[in-house]
């Protein structure tokens, strides 16, 4: 009776295939870490035969018994990014399949491009913009700062680039099937981005966004100024929105997922009740508790425990 009262955790693996040969040194992992394994279920659906490679998903839920430790999730971390897996270590709580908000990083996330520097392509300062973008994503400089460097060097633009580049935003992979679900599944969304809100908006439409919180640019007699409106939304502003948002819609932060890629997301991953790097750049990886870089946002469903049969059986 006594194993009754062990805690569970909800190991997720992702990938485009997982092999018999990387099921083993997981499988030995976790049995070297004293956590029993009470059974592992197939979330995705079978690969076809036919399939392109590059679409198709592997998905492996395991139901492990015991208390994992800090170094548990340390080593599985290491393992399953040295076998080319993603994998996120969850309680298994009533909040896993209960969560009811989820919060987007837009750039290099919802996206799969960085706006500024597309605005500075057309501005004709892309080299020196795209320098300062990678030093910010990466933590090396000051975000506010860095970001009011950017905008100064695109002062003078003419806001008409801002319409041609927002209808031509690339959505990343699997971000309209994901949408589409959490819309039936009855969940809040939002955009909390280091971005600019004109941007925010035209995808708050297109995806049926519920809230966006980003920065807003200065526009004078139809051009840039430089400057950006009130103040910058940086890594403790965008941990505060969803705590906002969450309060208005009277949701528990154990209930709100964020998702994100740069240094300037981890205060909000953090403080989310589940908190994804996303195609992270190196210190958000290392910094998660959950990363998925293999495969495309829709993944995200996997984590809720939500197989692609039941995607099938949502109307």
């Amino acid at each position: 009776m006594q194993r009754q009262g062990q805690s569970r955790t909800i190991l997720t693996l992702l990938a485009r295939s997982i092999s018999a040969d990387q099921l083993a040194v997981i499988s030995e992992l976790i049995t070297n870490s004293g956590l029993n394994i009470d059974h592992i279920n197939r979330l995705s659906g079978r690969i076809p035969l036919s399939g392109v490679a590059s679409q198709t998903r592997a998905c492996l839920e395991f139901s492990l018994r015991g208390t994992p430790s800090d170094r548990f999730r340390e080593e599985m971390m290491a393992c399953v990014s040295a076998l080319d897996l993603d994998a996120a270590v969850q309680e298994d709580g009533i909040y896993r399949r209960h969560r009811r908000l989820i919060a987007f990083d837009m750039d290099s996330t919802l996206i799969d491009t960085e706006v500024i520097d597309e605005l500075a392509r057309v501005a004709g300062v892309g080299a020196q913009v795209e320098a300062i973008t990678a030093a910010a994503m990466a933590g090396e400089i000051d975000f506010s700062e860095s970001l009011r460097q950017r905008v100064e060097l695109l002062a003078g633009l003419d806001e008409s680039y801002l319409e041609s580049i927002a209808v031509r935003l690339p959505l990343t992979e699997g971000a309209e099937q994901l949408f589409a679900m959490l819309k039936k599944l009855g969940y809040r969304t939002a955009i909390i981005s280091g971005g600019f809100t004109y941007f925010g908006d035209h995808l708050k439409r297109r995806l049926g966004v519920d809230y966006v919180v980003a920065n807003t640019l200065e526009i004078e007699s139809g051009k840039l100024t430089g400057q950006v409106v009130g103040g910058i939304v940086d890594a403790q502003r965008k941990a505060l929105a969803l705590k906002e948002i969450a309060a208005k819609e009277n949701i528990s932060l154990e209930q709100t997922i964020a998702v994100g890629d740069g240094a300037n997301d981890l205060e909000m991953l953090g403080t989310a009740g589940l908190g994804i790097a996303y195609h992270a750049k190196a210190i958000v990886r290392e910094r998660s508790k959950h990363v998925i870089s293999t495969l495309g946002l829709d993944s995200i469903l996997y984590l809720l425990g939500i197989s692609d049969r039941d995607q099938l059986h949502v109307h």
